[in-house]
């Protein structure tokens, strides 16, 4: 028998994810209720701009006093897709106080502050949910909070942010440069006027924190993740991935170390084999690769921005919620019991290539190799091609086998000092073997 009285629902933004969260809560309002056993009200909007005309939001709704609705008493929900640091933390913590549980789309918060929020509402018996923080649409955090709450997951890999994935996949499939892809990322409305949090993996880092928080159960921050952007990606270098049968991803990596005894977590472009899942991924979707002891390799993919998308998540969050509200329940809180150490960039494993300008005389070859010797750092294949021009210079591929970061940053500043290396055009992680 479905309840009368509504669930009351405060909405934190009306922007573009906002403004699709009351229009869908209106649209399909009968096939809300009746999933969640009760009508969902919408009770108040908090905005900044009041005089701006929202179709389909009721005028008397809206408010700039976003700290007053919250602590309304009788708002059920807060959700919260405003962004940002603050105000966004302490209007989900009051709301906590003042007896709402809370959906959230804030991944920049979430990675920063998550243990606090969870434990603000694990002290008021309310809930926090945010599927939306992380690839938009897909549901990811849920499956990974509950579906293989069960298993070990050992690596999640992915590709978390439309923007770039956009830019790379348009350098790949017609040669543009970077610079060339990114103004029509910007003109197609995929990047923003500054896209920095995107190509700089920004944006990516916060979901890899959150992404492996929940993995492995421990508390990652966004200070734990190492980032690297990938405005230097040239062209060269995606015509030398595609002689090695790859292409050029941003990824977001999240892996368990072998013994078991800390996990890692970073984002940066990698070449992955065209035979990966990952590499077939293309434009503005995203994609995340999860390999787990029991389940073995899932791949969860789908539009990862966009109004309408995260909205869909949000509104699954808003289900969930309500029907734990109505059944006087809370779900899966924080889970951080392992408390697994977080290892250092220099520790990670991987496979490096690394495109050297080089003095084409004969010996060059050896010199190189030997300076990888020293360094550990074993040689899987080495291509050397002589420039077409002349000049005496030569280029030379070394591709590795396994090697920690950090003695590869050793052999390359090795390299740097031998008279016969001219320069490092550029290295590359590999991955997805």
């Amino acid at each position: 028998m479905m309840r009368t009285r509504p669930l009351k629902v405060a909405l934190l933004g009306c922007g573009v994810v906002g403004s699709e969260v009351a229009r869908i809560m209106t649209t399909h309002a009968d096939d809300l209720a009746a999933r969640i056993g009760a009508p969902v009200e919408l009770a108040g909007v908090a905005v900044r701009r009041p005089g701006k005309v929202r179709e389909g939001i009721d005028p008397a709704l809206v408010t700039t006093d976003a700290t007053a609705l919250v602590k309304r008493g009788d708002i059920d929900v807060v959700v919260e897709v405003i962004g940002g640091i603050e105000p966004a933390r302490t209007l989900i913590t009051t709301a906590f106080e003042h007896g709402a549980s809370v959906v959230s789309a804030n991944k920049a918060l979430l990675a920063q502050d998550g243990a606090a929020l969870h434990a603000a509402a694990h002290e008021q018996g309310r809930d926090l949910y945010y599927e939306a923080a992380v690839a938009g649409a897909i549901p990811l955090i849920r499956p990974l909070r509950e579906s293989l709450a069960g298993d070990k997951i050992n690596r999640v890999m992915g590709i978390v942010n439309g923007t770039t994935n956009f830019i790379l996949d348009k350098m790949d499939t017609t040669g543009a440069g970077y610079q060339e892809a990114l103004d029509e990322a910007t003109a197609l409305g995929y990047a923003e006027a500054d896209p920095t949090a995107d190509v700089e993996g920004f944006d990516a880092a916060a979901k890899a924190a959150i992404l492996a928080g929940i993995a492995f159960h421990t508390r990652v921050r966004l200070d734990d993740v190492y980032r690297e952007g990938m405005s230097e990606v040239t062209a060269s270098d995606f015509a030398t991935a595609q002689k090695m049968g790859c292409t050029i991803k941003l990824l977001a990596i999240c892996e368990r170390a072998a013994d078991g005894g800390s996990v890692t977590a970073r984002v940066h472009p990698a070449m992955i084999p065209l035979s990966h899942p990952l590499a077939s991924v293309r434009g503005a979707y995203n994609a995340v690769f999860v390999e787990a002891d029991a389940a073995g390799q899932l791949m969860f993919y789908g539009p990862g921005a966009g109004g309408a998308p995260t909205a869909s998540a949000v509104l699954g969050d808003l289900v969930a919620v309500c029907r734990n509200r109505l059944n006087g329940s809370t779900g899966p809180g924080d889970s951080a019991y392992a408390q697994l150490p977080v290892s250092p960039m220099g520790e990670v494993v991987t496979r490096y290539h690394i495109s050297l300008d080089v003095a084409d005389k004969p010996g060059v070859l050896a010199q190189v190799a030997t300076v990888f010797a020293e360094h550990g750092v074993s040689i899987d294949t080495v291509r050397q091609q002589g420039r077409q021009d002349g000049g005496g210079e030569a280029s030379l591929v070394v591709v590795t086998h396994r090697a920690s970061d950090a003695s590869l940053n050793g052999t390359v500043e090795a390299l740097r000092s031998l008279d016969t290396v001219r320069g490092v055009a550029s290295i590359m992680r590999v991955e997805g073997e």
